[in-house]
């Protein structure tokens, strides 16, 4: 079955709760850079697609309704394409500056680590790496350029998706907007809101983030 959703917003937008709200709207799962951790055959299908050779999209997501996140926003172009029936979701935070002060303390922490021994987790983290700085900017360390990046990004999704296709979320969004381009109903229960700045760093066994 082909994608419904192709996520193209940048990690750090809400795209962990939006896994849990797609799958629980779909009733199947949704690809995220978490699911990378458990499908390590997976990393050098990324780490190929960074270096040029995309991937069969269908063999990849076999059994998934929906995919965001890392890494797959940065290819968000290939993947609309591939799946033009798809709802396109641009993910984003308030403003960049917020966008920033979250991935720096989080994913941009993290990928600045030394490679470890780990031959799973050394190999997903250079893939990571790789992916930043040739499909995000090579200058991922730096706020500013970073932030240039990461507003570039959203507004090439907005003007090249078809405004009949895309919807833009925010966090604070919650269903809404997402069920009504799915023409499926609100649920019930409160919209998933998981992995703060704190929540990741804890996983990540990384200090507390400054106050």
């Amino acid at each position: 079955m082909p994608l419904r959703v192709v996520g193209a917003g940048l990690g750090r937008t809400g795209t962990h709760s939006l896994q849990l709200a797609l799958q629980q709207l779909l009733g199947g799962p949704c690809y995220h850079m978490m699911e990378v951790f458990g499908r390590p055959d997976d990393i050098p299908v990324w780490q190929r697609a960074v270096d040029g050779e995309l991937p069969d999209w269908d063999a990849l997501f076999t059994d998934y309704r929906a995919a965001v996140d890392w890494p797959v926003a940065a290819f968000w172009r290939d993947l609309s394409a591939h799946y033009p029936d798809a709802l396109v979701l641009l993910s984003e935070r308030d403003d960049a500056d917020k966008w920033w002060k979250s991935a720096h303390e989080t994913i941009f922490a993290i990928s600045e680590r030394p490679i470890p021994d780990d031959p799973v987790f050394g190999a997903q983290l250079a893939m990571a790496r790789d992916m930043l700085t040739t499909r995000f900017t090579p200058d991922w360390r730096d706020p500013v350029a970073a932030k240039a990046a990461y507003e570039r990004h959203n507004d090439e999704v907005r003007a090249t998706i078809l405004a009949e296709r895309l919807v833009v979320w925010r966090p604070g969004d919650a269903w809404e907007p997402i069920c009504a381009a799915l023409d499926l109903p609100v649920p019930d229960e409160p919209f998933p809101h998981v992995n703060t700045t704190s929540d990741f760093r804890a996983m990540a066994g990384l200090d507390p983030p400054a106050p």
